[in-house]
């Protein structure tokens, strides 16, 4: 072990400093404070410090920085996060031990003096003279306790904590004033009581309730004697005397407090030497801050609540105010996650989808007609190790997401709902070519839209005519190329932004005939809010993750509220279950189907097989499950995903199941009602065949009709910006 440096670790020249600050500082106290109407001090050099009566009168005590708790809806524990470690308590709840040992090591005339203790100084003076360096200082407790107000305002800006910190005699004769207005304004008790909570104990302690646990595992209530004693031993210098890396050094100057106290007549010498003699023991609680810790792998649900608080202005007006509460701390916030639904959603990717495979996969379930975010989770475990990130998968890039992925067939549903909006029948027919131009002109909200590209649908045996019901059963490419040319793009583009589909990199919808086959990037959170406005009639509401919170004096804060707006009539929504109960049922999402309960969906895969989605709802849960590389680059071809080998990965055949999986789970036990729905007679059903493409069993043929994505077959060279998107991929 290194040698100790006498004098706490300071330095000969450190020390020399110091004496000669001590020793001004009592000729400041004598003659400034004595005579304050003097101004400015002239014991020291010219500009080195404010004039006395210059220093502003009230000293601005923030608010201490605290734990905050993060529960679900039904009040279990999510996670604690803070930037310090600390819970505040009154002296009630302080052992005796604690309030003595403090004292008589920090401040043994503490009830005795004012906010100066001259005698001290004087001492220290003496000592310090006779010793030819520091091995006396002269602060007050109050004076101590003004310092550390001013660390805790410079919170983690390392310049203000420097400031606060600086051995100049500026810095201390305005500690010595604003020590004097404590002393007037608080009193002694409430001095203590304001010490103990602030100080900082080590091993990210700050206060002595957060010390106790993590030293002992117990309150400050209930700190033994030997306990008290180490922790305000603790204090003078919480890296020398840390007991858990110098048990030894720590040991030493617990024993000297207990000392002290014993001199003090605080306890008896008996008292002291037996628990002198008694060996450290701790019993150590590690510091579990932040998302990384949260339950049930809900560490990203946990950091979107951080990014709701700091992104949304009901918080404060600016971010760095939203910032400053947030790092304060000492609130309790109770979300909208229920932990059914959220072990569910963890439970089903996790068998479905390693943390080491090639791709990843994410989920999101709200709950209709509220927007409450009910759970969230992904393959990649949230942190910073292998295998681990802390890129929340299932929100918009602004929220701390990716730049979303291509929902492929699962908006063809938005362009059906647009066209039922717009008077279109839902047995509506189009010719349905295996391979078609886009119809130019289109008309889009600025004006008309020319084109040239090509799409075709996924075998050749995938021909029209098409009513609306069986095109969005089989997912036909064409079928939805001529509906969106049929209404306009303005429609669909309006539509989308009803239902709060948007893009996840917060850029405005391109307005193109593509767009019908989900070319542009979405995040799971938006396709499951946007969904569940079919369920919920037709009329959606904004996600929140955000039931209450309560700040540290126990008040209710305001939070932002979810805001419902209707995106479509209740019978284009009615129409849209009646469609989509058709995929489920018999169409392309067979197997993400539920059993026992009316359910329904749509599955999408993007271009070249970069993702693939199943999106779907219940009347009382809506949920997205995506499957993907989240950079964009592996192709889901000749891959094998949680243990199963793909040739082609599917909507159906991978978020399909994870999607089913996890909202059996979470609907378990709970009212399985009817979705509402209008019948649809299709014109052209199939007689006694399975839908082109299937095997009857629900599962996908090379070249089938399934998710109508370039990846399911479309393989167009001679087309390389067939989709209109203008960046050279599809």
């Amino acid at each position: 072990m290194a040698k100790k440096r006498d004098g706490g670790g300071l330095t000969k020249t450190q020390r020399a400093a110091k004496f000669l600050g001590v020793s001004v500082l009592a000729g400041a106290v004598l003659a400034g404070l004595a005579l304050p109407a003097a101004g400015a001090l002239g014991l020291v050099a010219k500009g080195s410090v404010e004039g006395f009566d210059d220093i502003p009168a009230n000293l601005k005590t923030p608010p201490l920085s605290q734990r905050t708790t993060i529960l679900d809806a039904d009040g279990g524990e999510i996670a604690k996060v803070y930037s310090r470690d600390r819970t505040v308590v009154g002296l009630k709840d302080m052992s005796p031990y604690i309030r003595q040992a403090i004292v008589a090591i920090e401040d043994a005339r503490f009830y005795e003096h004012g906010a100066v203790d001259l005698k001290g100084i004087l001492r220290a003076l003496n000592k310090n003279a006779r010793a030819g360096g520091v091995s006396e200082g002269a602060s007050t407790l109050t004076q101590q306790y003004v310092k550390n107000v001013f660390i805790e305002e410079a919170g983690d800006d390392p310049n203000k904590v420097a400031q606060a910190t600086q051995q100049t005699i500026g810095r201390k004769v305005k500690e010595l004033k604003y020590a004097i207005q404590v002393e007037k304004e608080l009193g002694k008790r409430k001095i203590l009581q304001n010490y103990l909570n602030i100080t900082f104990f080590g091993q990210q302690a700050y206060g002595v309730e957060a010390a106790a646990q993590r030293y002992f595992s117990t309150s400050a209530k209930d700190l033994k004697l030997e306990q008290a004693a180490l922790l305000a031993g603790i204090v003078q210098s919480p890296s020398r005397y840390d007991p858990v890396n110098d048990p030894k050094e720590a040991t030493l100057r617990r024993n000297t407090v207990l000392q002290r106290m014993a001199d003090l007549k605080d306890i008896t010498q008996a008292q002291a030497d037996e628990a002198s003699k008694k060996p450290i023991q701790l019993s150590v609680s590690r510091p579990e801050n932040g998302c990384i810790t949260a339950t049930h792998g809900a560490g990203f649900f946990c950091d979107y609540v951080r990014e709701v608080f700091l992104n949304d202005k009901t918080f404060g007006k600016t971010r760095k105010v939203r910032s400053r509460l947030w790092n304060q701390g000492g609130m309790t916030i109770r979300t909208t996650m229920d932990a059914q639904t959220q072990k569910s959603i963890q439970a089903s990717i996790s068998d479905h989808v390693y943390k080491d495979d090639p791709v990843a996969s994410a989920a999101t379930i709200v709950e209709p007609g509220t927007g409450k975010i009910l759970g969230m989770g992904q393959s990649r475990p949230y942190g910073f190790g292998e295998n681990q990130t802390q890129i929340n998968l299932s929100v918009d890039h602004s929220m701390g997401g990716g730049a979303g992925y291509q929902p492929g067939s699962t908006f063809k549903p938005v362009i059906a709902a647009a066209a039922l909006e717009r008077g279109k029948s839902p047995q509506q027919e189009y010719s349905s070519p295996y391979r078609m131009r886009y119809p130019s002109p289109v008309q889009t909200c600025k004006g008309p839209w020319q084109g040239t590209e090509t799409t075709q649908n996924e075998n050749e045996k995938e021909v029209g005519p098409y009513g609306m019901k069986e095109a969005t059963a089989k997912s036909v490419n064409t079928y939805f190329v001529q509906l969106i040319s049929d209404i306009g793009i303005c429609p669909a583009v309006k539509m989308a932004q009803s239902m709060g589909i948007e893009r996840a990199d917060g850029k405005k919808l391109q307005e193109v005939p593509s767009m019908t086959l989900g070319v542009q990037e979405m995040s799971p959170l938006t396709m499951a809010g946007g969904y569940a406005a079919f369920a919920n009639g037709g009329e959606y509401c904004s996600p929140v993750a955000i039931q209450s919170i309560t700040d540290p004096q126990g008040k209710k804060m305001n939070v932002p509220r979810s805001s419902c707006r209707r995106a479509m009539s209740q019978k284009t929504a009615k129409t849209i279950n009646a469609l989509l109960k058709g995929v489920v049922e018999d169409g392309t999402g067979k197997e993400a189907g539920l059993r026992g309960r009316d359910s329904a969906g749509k599955t999408g895969t993007s271009d070249s097989r970069y993702a693939a989605w199943f999106v779907g709802y219940t009347p009382n849960a809506a949920g997205a499950v995506w499957v993907g590389d989240p950079q964009h680059k592996r192709k889901m071809f000749d891959i094998s995903i949680g243990g199963a080998y793909h040739d082609k990965v599917y909507g159906a055949d991978t978020p399909g199941p994870i999607w089913r999986d996890a909202m059996s789970g979470a609907l378990t036990g709970r009212p399985a009602p009817s979705l509402p729905t209008v019948p649809i007679e299709d014109p052209h059903k199939d007689k006694g065949k399975p839908p082109a493409g299937e095997d009857g069993k629900g599962r996908h043929k090379p070249g089938n009709g399934g998710d109508n994505k370039p990846g399911d077959g479309w393989h167009l060279p001679d087309f390389p910006d067939i989709l209109g998107g203008g960046n050279g991929r599809w």
